[in-house]
């Protein structure tokens, strides 16, 4: 049987792909830099190959017909390995380039910008998509193949991967340095659930740990308020609305500057990994595993680093009642 697409190019191909993500002609030509005629006399030569339609066009744009829908998982398969097949020859030949595709889970993203930072300063070839959700947003966007690499707390027990810690996660309970159990003594975790307690959403690796640790100690968690954003989880604690289970990545400066404080708890903070990880199924495209290599050898000494660049800019003394824990606090980030 001979083979419908044998004069196929990756022209074709590529503006057949764009237009089948964006369900639009006009922004696939946008996308590739194309006009709409040059987009669309490339999809007619595609049509005419396969013998067969591959998209419907309408009023609201275009979709594909079945024809098209099996095609263009062939064809984003087909350009995928494509691009990594020129980075692999770009990485043969000593230089690392191409696409890094990166995912994090929220709390990572107080972190991961500067290390990527100095990644693309020792490789200007490389371009950086990072994408940022809660763990489950991340570890749906790694089993879809959207992203090579995932920065979070734990490897995900669902996918198979191969995962290295490359840093320490202190995490810990805080609250305003006017709340009335900051003065108080050795607390336990049930006088937390009388202290209106603010925690992230299901899904976030920070809210995992934290019903891990009520329920290791046989606690029952009751939860104050619930929001997926450190930042009004922060600003809401610093207020005096309640106390907070976070990541001291994430509030640095607030402990700094005074804001927020270490409530007086045994063993805390407490500490956990930073994991990278990518697909055990997958080939690691070359950038990919670069900077999977910096962030294992360099990983927990750039985060030391700019947690002390960041301690030195703001000059910053945390009120002396929870200064002590502050700088317990600062040892276990670094």
């Amino acid at each position: 049987m001979s083979n419908p697409l044998r004069n196929a190019t990756f022209r074709q191909l590529a503006a057949f792909h764009a237009v089948a993500r964006l369900g639009s002609v006009s922004k696939a030509a946008e996308e590739m830099h194309l006009t709409q005629p040059a987009v669309s006399i490339q999809l007619g030569i595609l049509e005419d190959a396969a013998g067969t339609p591959l998209l419907k066009r309408s009023a609201r744009g275009v979709k594909l017909t079945e024809a098209g829908e099996l095609l263009a998982t062939y064809a984003a398969r087909i350009l995928e390995m494509w691009r990594e097949a020129g980075e692999a020859m770009a990485a043969h030949c000593g230089d690392i380039a191409g696409l890094l595709r990166v995912g994090a889970v929220t709390t990572a993203e107080y972190l991961l910008p500067p290390l990527l930072l100095e990644f693309v300063r020792e490789h200007p070839q490389v371009k950086v998509k990072l994408q940022v959700g809660n763990r489950a947003e991340t570890v749906a966007r790694l089993a879809g193949q959207e992203i090579d690499l995932a920065i979070m707390g734990r490897p995900p027990a669902e996918l198979k991967t191969v995962s290295a810690a490359f840093a320490k996660h202190p995490m810990a309970f805080v609250a305003a340095p006017t709340h009335p159990l900051m003065s108080s003594g050795r607390l336990g975790l049930q006088a937390l659930n009388a202290a209106n307690l603010l925690v992230r959403e299901r899904g976030s690796g920070t809210r995992t740990t934290l019903e891990q640790l009520f329920k290791d100690e046989g606690t029952s968690l009751e939860i104050g308020a619930e929001t997926s954003s450190n930042e009004a989880i922060k600003q809401m604690c610093a207020a005096g609305f309640g106390v907070a289970f976070l990541s001291l990545h994430a509030c640095v400066l607030e402990l700094e500057t005074g804001r927020l404080g270490l409530l007086p708890m045994a063993d805390h903070p407490i500490e956990r990994d930073w994991h990278v990880m990518h697909l055990s199924s997958r080939p690691v495209p070359a950038a990919a595993a670069a900077f999977e290599q910096f962030l294992r050898v360099h990983g927990q000494a750039w985060i030391h680093w700019r947690l002390e660049q960041m301690r030195r800019t703001t000059g910053a003394t945390a009120q002396p009642a929870a200064a002590q824990r502050v700088k317990k606090a600062r040892s276990a980030a670094a």
